[in-house]
């Protein structure tokens, strides 16, 4: 199991304008990191010049493009927000795949108020299908992430990924932080579908934060056979440029001796 860092960890400064990605990666590599994962949001340019340059720094620096990531809402009751969401993610499944990321997280996210459960699976559903096929063209797996919602739980986040067990281009993005109740449990029968896993430090236990034991988490992975990496999500009050380091120095130790 390798370590990563999302971008995202790093969002206050990225809007504050005291980071962009090229310093992003020199801050991982210095962490010693084993890859980062780039959110679209912190792109100065989408050129396919550009994505070439963060690339190659990249490379440079020893880091891997672990995955890219996206935003966005399938369950909008807006079908040509839908369509629109969905051309912007086979878009960027070909820009993933220049920037040599392996996988591409999106959200399925919402059942709008007054909206049937199972027509908001269906619509989510179908946009992801629309999207399987440009990620098998590309060669990147749509990663879809457990992310309130409809994939508030494990249960709900299955619903939605069930027609597309068997494609090997549609797997899940397992974030740590986001179910609650029995998330060990929850994290269990999703870890066979995993094929990134986001690392926060805490998730939501009724009105209060609970910190994630990360050896239960790294065994649950290994008995599934995961062996890919665990991206650090940091949303805790610390500054992420001490923040992110001391939690990945916690994850480092859990995945050797958990």
């Amino acid at each position: 199991m390798k370590l990563s860092c999302c971008a995202y960890s790093y969002r206050q400064l990225f809007k504050d304008g005291q980071m962009a990605l090229e310093s992003f990666l020199e801050t991982c590599a210095a962490l010693g990191f084993d890859g980062v994962e780039l959110t679209q949001y912190y792109f100065a340019e989408e050129t396919p010049g550009y994505l070439n340059h963060i690339k190659r720094q990249a490379f440079r620096l020893g880091l891997d493009v672990s995955g890219a990531a996206l935003g966005g809402d399938f369950g909008t009751a807006d079908e040509a927000e839908r369509d629109k969401l969905v051309a912007h993610v086979c878009d960027w499944l070909g820009k993933a795949a220049r920037l040599g990321a392996p996988c591409l997280r999106v959200f399925g996210r919402n059942q709008p108020d007054g909206v049937e459960r199972e027509t908001a699976v269906g619509w989510i559903r179908d946009a992801i299908a629309r999207c399987a096929e440009a990620a098998e063209r590309h060669g990147v797996v749509l990663a879809l992430e457990n992310h309130h919602g409809l994939t508030v739980d494990a249960a709900g986040t299955l619903q939605l990924y069930e027609p597309f067990l068997s494609n090997p281009w549609v797997g899940l993005n397992l974030d740590c932080g986001n179910f609650t109740g029995d998330i060990y449990e929850q994290f269990a029968r999703c870890a066979s579908y995993t094929v990134n896993v986001h690392a926060k430090a805490t998730f939501r236990q009724s009105d209060a934060r609970e910190l994630v034991d990360y050896r239960k988490v790294v065994r649950i992975m290994r008995d599934a056979g995961f062996d890919g990496y665990m991206a650090i999500e940091y949303e805790e009050p610390e500054p992420p440029l001490t923040g992110v380091d001391r939690f990945a120095a916690y994850l480092r130790g859990c995945i050797v001796d958990a």
